[in-house]
């Protein structure tokens, strides 16, 4: 398994990791810990997860349910100092946890301290703000996304407050590094300029969505991360299921998640179904898995530090780490770049 610095800090991390999204909805605690294992015994020793897991959908009653599965996980078998733990504190726009209370330094302790709590340990490799205070055009919400009703001064004043308040946990050894997700271009511009002037600790990582389908990160946040050492934590690289294959033609699969998220929250349409379907026919006449294909295109990204992904049962898990070592040719990414520029951006 291939690593990956980590921004700034000298440390590395692998270059996937496991999302824990499902844990606690619907997979099972057992399987949820039958996962750890085995992407440990494939060298993912990443781990992502977020107090408000699990997701699709969120639930009043299950939230924090997700770490308390890898808190246990822990508390069996010691192995806490083999895995990079990163967890997330729910911003305003994540409101089943503190209702709609943005982030500011007096939540952040008090959240700390539940995640905390809920996994076991007593620090935090990678602590995260999940979903910005002002909002964000990410998961699909730059439609009506409007940023002129903004104080910039405000934003910022609460980012440097926030940052104080990260540096103490740091001192405190509750926090060893610090990202962002769902954030834009301005949004980690601000953040990385008021942590070099010394506000609190620089941001190593931008946990955004990005896949095959889905490459805003392209024309938005690229050409900061390459030239600031910021990491891309790509989430949904499979889009939610769209380049395995499974949603191409006839019904919808039977247990597949639009079961329960029927248009993956807007995800599925008839444009992004095409542009799927595209991209599998080109791992097909390559020889390629699609899942392999489009793990390993984000992954080969010049800006990615990890490829966060997440699967429902342990089958899915060993099909996808089975794909891991896959390294694209030039040619199968020329296609890919020609397909882009024949379906941009379908959701």
């Amino acid at each position: 398994m291939q690593t990956s610095p980590l921004g700034r800090t000298g440390t590395s991390v692998s270059r996937y990791c496991l999302g824990s999204m499902t844990w606690g909805g619907p997979t099972p605690m057992r399987e949820a810990h039958q996962q750890i294992d085995m992407a440990l015994d494939h060298a993912i020793t990443f781990l992502d997860t977020a107090e408000v897991f699990p997701v699709a959908p969120v639930r009043a009653e299950t939230v924090g349910r997700t770490e308390r599965i890898i808190g246990l996980w822990f508390e069996r078998n010691g192995r806490r100092g083999e895995v990079t733990l990163a967890t997330k504190q729910a911003g305003r726009g994540l409101g089943m946890v503190r209702g709609e209370a943005a982030i500011t330094p007096a939540t952040i302790r008090d959240a700390l301290e539940g995640c905390l709590r809920r996994l076991r340990t007593d620090y935090i490799d990678l602590y995260q703000f999940h979903w910005p205070n002002r909002g964000a055009y990410h998961n699909r919400r730059n439609w009506d996304y409007d940023p002129a009703g903004q104080s910039a001064a405000a934003v910022r004043q609460n980012m440097a407050d926030c940052l104080g308040a990260l540096q103490d946990e740091v001192r405190r050894g509750t926090i060893r590094h610090f990202g962002l997700t769902h954030e834009s271009a301005w949004g980690m511009a601000q953040w990385l300029a008021l942590a070099d002037a010394g506000a609190g600790p620089r941001p190593v990582t931008v946990q955004n969505e990005y896949s095959l389908l889905c490459r805003a990160f392209d024309t938005d946040l690229a050409e900061l991360a390459v030239n600031e050492d910021l990491g891309l934590l790509a989430f949904a690289p499979l889009a939610w299921g769209l380049l395995t294959g499974k949603y191409r033609d006839g019904p919808l699969p039977a247990g597949a998640r639009t079961a329960v998220v029927p248009t993956l929250a807007g995800r599925l349409t008839d444009r992004a179904r095409s542009a799927a379907d595209a991209y599998v026919r080109l791992a097909e006449r390559a020889g390629l898995d699609p899942i392999g294909m489009a793990l390993a295109w984000v992954a080969g990204r010049p800006f990615t530090t990890s490829v966060v992904f997440g699967a429902t049962t342990s089958e899915q898990l060993a099909h996808i780490l089975a794909q891991t070592d896959l390294t694209l040719t030039p040619d199968v990414r020329t296609a890919i770049d020609a397909l882009h520029r024949d379906h941009p951006m379908p959701f």
